[in-house]
């Protein structure tokens, strides 16, 4: 019983951990975010735990950041919340370094989140992002918790990819990236262009995403260079926010590349 008390605190102790400090150490579960996770030199490792079954997977890895603890499958699931399918393998580890707004003056392709705050949804968007070529995602800092857990699952490794700018303001990051060259398109599906149409010609492009059902705040759209739609029939009023930005990912990726 006092074991049962204490495996329930420890999960509900990792949750909080994640909900309240964003520079607190986070829980990584799952083959495909572990092992990029592991594959990149910037990650800082607390702990690394891994089932028999799994511990093979690691011979992927040429030197691992730490020493691999194996554990029964039921033991890792106590380190982590209760949802965590974690397939033999969590890792610990330390968010990544802070990345400012103006350090993305060498990037070309990025993605602005407004407001959007399901992981997610937000891991498919980053999973989508860093497989059509965009390589940097601005979020807010207050209103989207810290990108670990179940949006590393689903982002499947991307994380590691596209790199996380927060920053306060959105419309203001929006007029930053403006004075850095980037052409930004609000992606709405009342865009008066297709997204092909809206970033033919264009150096270097952010597209802004809205939250799911709300979609783009009228500030954010109105910094926007322009609103954007994707090509979809008229029996689909809309679609959710990772698929439309991976459709729209795709369209603007062809269309680069064909210019």
């Amino acid at each position: 019983m006092q074991k049962s008390v204490r495996n329930r605190q420890n999960r509900k102790n990792v949750t909080k951990a994640e909900k309240h400090d964003p520079n607190a150490p986070q829980w990584l579960w799952g083959t495909h975010p572990v092992l990029a996770a592991l594959s990149n030199p910037k990650r800082k490792f607390h702990r690394l735990c891994v089932t028999r079954n799994a511990m093979a997977k690691l011979n992927e890895i040429n030197e691992l950041p730490a020493n691999p603890e194996e554990l029964q499958p039921k033991d890792i699931d106590q380190l982590l919340p209760r949802e965590a399918v974690h397939q033999g393998m969590a890792a610990l580890v330390s968010p990544l370094a802070e990345i400012h707004i103006d350090d993305l003056e060498d990037d070309s392709r990025v993605i602005v989140f407004d407001q959007l705050t399901d992981p997610h949804n937000i891991g498919a968007i980053f999973r989508s992002a860093a497989a059509f070529g965009f390589t940097a995602a601005i979020l807010q800092t207050k209103n989207v918790p810290p990108l670990t857990g179940i949006a590393a699952k689903t982002a499947a490794g991307a994380l590691e990819a596209v790199k996380e700018v927060r920053v306060v303001n959105i419309s203001r990051a929006i007029e930053s990236l403006q004075s850095n060259g980037f052409h930004v398109v609000g992606l709405d599906g009342s865009g008066d262009v297709m997204i092909d149409e809206a970033v033919r010609g264009a150096g270097k492009i952010a597209i802004v995403i809205g939250a799911e059902g709300s979609g783009l705040r009228q500030g954010v759209a109105k910094s926007c260079d322009q609103i954007a739609q994707i090509p979809i029939e008229r029996v689909m009023e809309s679609l959710n926010a990772s698929n439309a930005a991976a459709i729209a990912f795709y369209q603007a990726s062809m269309t680069l590349r064909s210019a």
